[in-house]
Order: C-alpha cells, then sequence, then structure tokens
C-alpha cells in the first residue's frame, strides 16, 4: 500500500535525524521541505532562549482562505532528551512485525510523516495547510511564532488545527496548559568546611514549605477541580537545580522549577499569586512564565463531531498539554494522532506503521471532509 510505504519510510527518516530540543532541528526542516513538493512552503526562523538556531515551516497547497479555510495538520520537530535508552535512539529500526522505534517514533516522528503523507495525497481543490513547529517539549515557541508570524497560514485562514499528537486515535477536545515558575535562590560559594559561605538552599527552604502546602491544596480542594479532567486537580510538579555544585561547597545558586498545569475552567490567579507572595517572603527571584490560555472545543463543534464519527470515539479532555495553547489563535484545536503515549518520552518509544497508516487515512479524510 502506498500510503503504508510512505509513512514508514519517512518517519524512520526523520527518527535518525536528531532533533531534541535543545539541539538546532535545521536538518529535520530541510528534510521535511524536500517532501514538500507542489506546496507553498514557508520557512521562519528564530533564535531559541540557549541561543539555538530553530526553524519551523508552514506549507499551503490548493484554495487560500475565504470559504474554503480548511483543517490544517500540526506537528513538531523537536524531541525531548535520549534519558534511558541503551539501544540507539536515532536507528529508526522497523522490526519484522512492523513496528517503528526510536526516539519520536511516535512522539512526534510518525505523527509528522502521517500529516505530510495525509495532506500530499489530498486532491488539488481540497485545501492542505501543515503547520510544522518546534519546541514543543519546552517552550512553544515554534507554534507562537508560526500563530504570531506566518503570513501563510494567515492566507490560508484554516477553519480548525487537528494538533497531531499520539492519543490513540481518541479525539481530545481540550487539555491543561501551563505556567512555569523559576525561582532562584543566591549564596556565597566556599568550601563548605571554611564557615565562609552561604548555602542557596537554605533560603529555598521557606518557600518550598509554602509550595509543598498549595500542592496540596491543589489536590484536596473542590473549589480547584475541574471534573472534566482526570486527575481532576492541577498539576504542580517541582524540580530542583543545584546547577552541578559539589557537596563540600555552600551552593552559590539553587533554583526551583514548578510546572503548574490548569484547565480552562480553573483561574489560575490564587496561584500565581500565591507563588509569588512567597517568594518575595523568602527574598527569591521569580519568574512567571505563561504559555497560551488551554484550548478547548465545544462538543458540537463540527469538527469534534467528524472526528467522533470517523474514529467511533466520544471526544475527551486529557491532562497534558500541546502546541493547541498557541495555535488556537489562528483557529480551534482538535488533538488527534495514532500511537500510544504510553511509550513516549521512554527508552522503549515505539509505534506500528499500521498505526501510522490509519492516521493517514484519517486525518485526509478529515481534511476532505471540512
Amino acid at each position: 500500500m502506498p500510503d503504508t510505504d510512505d509513512v514508514a519510510r519517512l518517519a524512520a527518516e526523520l527518527v535518525r535525524l536528531d532533533s531534541r530540543s535543545f539541539v538546532s532541528n535545521r536538518a529535520v526542516a530541510d528534510r521535511i521541505a524536500a517532501e514538500l513538493g507542489g506546496f507553498e512552503v514557508e520557512r521562519l526562523d528564530y533564535t531559541d532562549p540557549a541561543g539555538v538556531a530553530k526553524q519551523v515551516i508552514v506549507a499551503h497547497r490548493g484554495p487560500l482562505g475565504g470559504s474554503r479555510g480548511g483543517v490544517a495538520l500540526s506537528g513538531h520537530m523537536d524531541t525531548v532528551p535520549d534519558t534511558g535508552w541503551t539501544d540507539d535512539p536515532f536507528s529508526g529500526r522497523i522490526d519484522a512485525g512492523g513496528v517503528l522505534h526510536g526516539l519520536g517514533a511516535t512522539d512526534m516522528k510518525g505523527q509528522l510523516a502521517a500529516c505530510i503523507v495525509a495532506a500530499r495525497g489530498l486532491p488539488g481543490d481540497v485545501p492542505a495547510t501543515l503547520l510544522i513547529t518546534t519546541d514543543e517539549e519546552t517552550t512553544k515557541q515554534g507554534a507562537k511564532l508560526i500563530a504570531e508570524g506566518s503570513a501563510l497560514a494567515r492566507r490560508a485562514a484554516p477553519r480548525a488545527i487537528i494538533v497531531a499528537e499520539p492519543t490513540g486515535l481518541v479525539p481530545v477536545r481540550g487539555h491543561r496548559a501551563n505556567i512555569d515558575f523559576i525561582a532562584v535562590a543566591e549564596g556565597v560559594q566556599a568550601h563548605s568546611s571554611l564557615g565562609t559561605g552561604r548555602n542557596a538552599n537554605w533560603a529555598l527552604v521557606p518557600f518550598l514549605l509554602e509550595m509543598k502546602a498549595l500542592a496540596g491544596r491543589l489536590r484536596e480542594d473542590p473549589a480547584l477541580h475541574d471534573a472534566a479532567y482526570d486527575p481532576v486537580f492541577s498539576d504542580f510538579n517541582l524540580l530542583l537545580d543545584n546547577h552541578g555544585a559539589a557537596v563540600n561547597v555552600t551552593v552559590p545558586k539553587a533554583t526551583a522549577r514548578i510546572k503548574f498545569r490548569y484547565s480552562r475552567s480553573i483561574d489560575p490567579t490564587p496561584v500565581v499569586e500565591a507563588v509569588q507572595a512567597a517568594a518575595e517572603r523568602a527574598g527569591l527571584a521569580l519568574t512567571v512564565a505563561r504559555q497560551g490560555p488551554p484550548p478547548e472545543m465545544p462538543r458540537d463543534h463540527p469538527v469534534v463531531r467528524a472526528a467522533e464519527a470517523a474514529t467511533g470515539h466520544a471526544a475527551e479532555t486529557r491532562p497534558f498539554g500541546t502546541d493547541a495553547s498557541e495555535l488556537q489563535a489562528l483557529a480551534p484545536c482538535l488533538i488527534l494522532g495514532p500511537g500510544s503515549i504510553a511509550t513516549a518520552h521512554s527508552p522503549r518509544e515505539s509505534v506500528a506503521v499500521a498505526d501510522l497508516a490509519e492516521g493517514v487515512a484519517l486525518f485526509r479524510g478529515l481534511m476532505q471532509a471540512a
């Protein structure tokens, strides 16, 4: 079957290209652009906060905008780091059972290949728009650039966007979005035996105690719950970083990072204010980094209904986040794609080629039905 062969080939080739979020994705962008013959292609460059060169792609073929605005497809080029892998994470190996293995196989190289093959196979009179981002796993900066700066996306004017993610082909009409808190304590570095330094960790302790209480409140207070989500409580995940300091050194810098995920029905303002007040009391420098608001399509949206009919699954909500939080500025977003999130972000990442081919057919059908 041509679609099966095409999606297997392209997905494997993309897995073999390193696009972990902390490296440049230009090689993947070049490879994708080479697959888009006959499309108008817009390539937008930017530099991430670490100074790494990145690029996103918008591609379109067929009628533009107006009453013919169609359903766009979106996927991201970056992957998480290869933590825990013992096999080659960039092998792109397809085993005898037809399963693709490697970093990004299901999140997100397989999804990207399915989007591209689906769009290429559309009749010429059907709008085919691709919004291909990067840094989805970190800052959503690529999606934000497309939403704010792509002239081609504005001209294509899609009526809806399918954001490809491994949902097991279950349509997801809404998900949480996140606010990141970065609290930094400063100390004085010295040999810890001398008594002349100041350990920055001790300045974090009062703040962390308040954050622990706030995390407990998010779990326990029904007023902060959303029954439409599982779990009903918001995520409030803490990471501590001593920036490589040794145990015999008074820590000169200590950073607490907290990812707070909330759904559309939850007002994040009290949480933000509580974190800001705690940081001020502890004398910490605090950065609050907001992504776009939580996306949530109405249950009766035509694309939601079409996806439910095509998949046989009722649309759900999920606790994770995607580029939809930024891309919704262009059009309402539905999250949908082949493969399971169960192996994503793990050293066992894999996806069945047959599932990717099923995704191609589903994407193409929804684009033609729009």
